[in-house]
C-alpha cells in the first residue's frame, strides 16, 4: 500500500539536500540525516496510502483497465481484494500517528523551520487526494506534488544547515520539475479512467497531445534551469552532473510522442522517466558530494 519502490524519490531528494549542506561546509550529522530521511519517506508513504484510499472511493482505480502496473493505477490491493478500504484508512492513521512525534523530534534537533516544511508536506499529502480540496482532480495535483518534493530537498538541507538557503532551493526546483513531469506521464495511461469518474487531472484537462507537450516542457525546463542556475553562480559547476539525465528524459519524451494513444506501450517511457528523475537528483548529489570530499 505504501508503494515502497517509489519512496526512492524521497530518499534521493534527501540525499541531494544533505549533500548540498555538506558541500557548503555545514558538516554532516549522519544520525539526523538518516532520521529525517526516514521521516520524509514515512510522509511519502502516508500520501500514497491516502491516494489509494480515495482513488478507491471515487472509483478511479476500479475503472482503470489501461493502467501500466506498477507505475500507474495505484497499488491495486483494494481492487484485488487483498486489503479493504478500512485497512487502508487504518494504515494511514497509523502512519500519521507515528509521524507526529518523529517529526517533532527532528524539529527539536534541527530547528523550527522544519516544522513549517513538515506541516506543509503533510497538508499537501492530504490535499492531493482527499476532499474537499482533491487537488489531483482539479488539475493542480502535479504541481502540488512538485512543491512537496521541492520542500524535501530544502528540508534535508535545513536539518544540517539550521536555516534556509538559496542553493538547495535552486537545486530543489529542478528536481521538482522532474517530479512534475513524472506525474504528467503517469497520468496518461490513467486519463480515460480518471475522466470517467470526474477526476479532472492535468492530463485529462490538457488531452493527450497537450500532456505530451507539457511533459517535454517540464523536462527541458528542469535541465535548462540547472544550466542557467550554474551560469548565474547559484550552485557550483559540479552540480551540472545532474544533466546526465537529459538523454533519458528525451528518449522518454520521444516514446511518449509516439505511443501516447497506446497506453500499454508506454511502460519503457514510464521506466525511463523514473530513471531520469532519480538520475537527475543523484547526479547533482554526486557533484555536491564530490566537492565535500575535496574540502
Amino acid at each position: 500500500m505504501t508503494r515502497p519502490a517509489f519512496l526512492l524519490l524521497t530518499v534521493v531528494a534527501c540525499l541531494l539536500g544533505t549533500a548540498i549542506a555538506s558541500s557548503c561546509g555545514c558538516g554532516l550529522d549522519m544520525p539526523l540525516a538518516l532520521g529525517s530521511t526516514v521521516v520524509a519517506a514515512m510522509a511519502h508513504a502516508l500520501g500514497n496510502v491516502i491516494n489509494d484510499q480515495h482513488d478507491a472511493r471515487n472509483g478511479a482505480d476500479a475503472a482503470n483497465t489501461q493502467g501500466v502496473f506498477p507505475f500507474t493505477g495505484g497499488s491495486r490491493l483494494i481492487q484485488n481484494g487483498t486489503v479493504t478500504e478500512q485497512h487502508t484508512a487504518d494504515l494511514a492513521k497509523a502512519l500519521f500517528v507515528l509521524l507526529i512525534p518523529a517529526g517533532l523530534l527532528i524539529a527539536v534537533q534541527a530547528g523550527p523551520g522544519i516544522l513549517l516544511l513538515g506541516a506543509a508536506g503533510l497538508l499537501l499529502a492530504w490535499a492531493y487526494s482527499a476532499p474537499p480540496l482533491q487537488l489531483m482532480s482539479r488539475g493542480m495535483g502535479e504541481f502540488a506534488v512538485a512543491l512537496a518534493w521541492f520542500g524535501v530537498v530544502v528540508g534535508a538541507d535545513y536539518v544540517q544547515r539550521r536555516h534556509f538557503f538559496l542553493i538547495p532551493a535552486s537545486a530543489g526546483l529542478g528536481f521538482a520539475l522532474m517530479v512534475a513531469a513524472l506525474l504528467v506521464i503517469n497520468g496518461v495511461p490513467d486519463a480515460k479512467a480518471d475522466a470517467s469518474v470526474g477526476k479532472r487531472t492535468l492530463v485529462v484537462r490538457l488531452g493527450t497531445r497537450g500532456a505530451t507537450m507539457m511533459y517535454g516542457a517540464l523536462v527541458l525546463a528542469a535541465h535548462a534551469w540547472l544550466a542557467i542556475s550554474v551560469w548565474l553562480l547559484i550552485p557550483p559547476i559540479p552540480a551540472l552532473w545532474g544533466l546526465v539525465s537529459l538523454p533519458l528524459s528525451l528518449t522518454a519524451w520521444v516514446l511518449l510522442i509516439r505511443h501516447a494513444d497506446q497506453p500499454q506501450r508506454l511502460k519503457p517511457a514510464l521506466a525511463l522517466t523514473v530513471a531520469a528523475t532519480l538520475t537527475h537528483g543523484l547526479g547533482m548529489a554526486w557533484g555536491f558530494a564530490h566537492m565535500s570530499m575535496l574540502r
